[in-house]
């Protein structure tokens, strides 16, 4: 029986860790004020193998959509992409000035010290999917938070 417990223990364990190919790590949103329609969304993802970030959904707004800001020029532009590609190892910060998620038709305004429900896809190289939901924690308008700045790859 013993010998039975430890196998299956040890099993659990690998198909947990199986399934969890992205790491998420400080997540959070910009608060808003009154009548405001959209807000960021920004954290840190690493995955265990090449991946992507193919979508996102939230309960809180009516669309969310990846972007990217660069300079072009002397102008910061910012638009939408697709995916958010994540390699093997490398961590990929969504902060201000770089990739992040943007929520967009929100249906009321988010408040600092709320926690907000997020859930993000993502597609492995095998064209699996894994759905990550997250609680996701609004900030202050004025907090910076960890990373921002261009997108990174550590």
């Amino acid at each position: 029986m013993k010998k039975h417990l430890i196998a299956l223990t040890a099993i659990l364990a690998l198909s947990t860790h199986a399934l969890a190919q992205v790491s998420v790590t400080a997540p959070w949103i910009r608060a808003t004020v009154p009548q405001q329609e959209s807000t960021g969304v920004f954290m840190h993802l690493e995955s265990a193998s090449d991946a992507r970030l193919v979508g996102v959904s939230t309960p809180a707004a009516t669309r969310s959509e990846f972007h990217q800001m660069d300079m072009r020029g002397h102008t910061m532009k910012m638009e939408q992409v697709d995916s958010i590609e994540l390699a093997a190892g490398k961590g990929v910060n969504l902060a201000s000035g770089g990739y992040h998620i943007m929520l967009i038709g929100l249906k009321r305004q988010l408040k600092a010290g709320e926690v907000v429900p997020l859930t993000i896809v993502v597609e492995g190289k095998d064209k699996k999917r894994e759905r990550v939901t997250l609680k996701v924690p609004v900030k202050p308008l004025t907090f910076a938070g960890p990373g921002t700045g261009p997108s990174r790859h550590h």
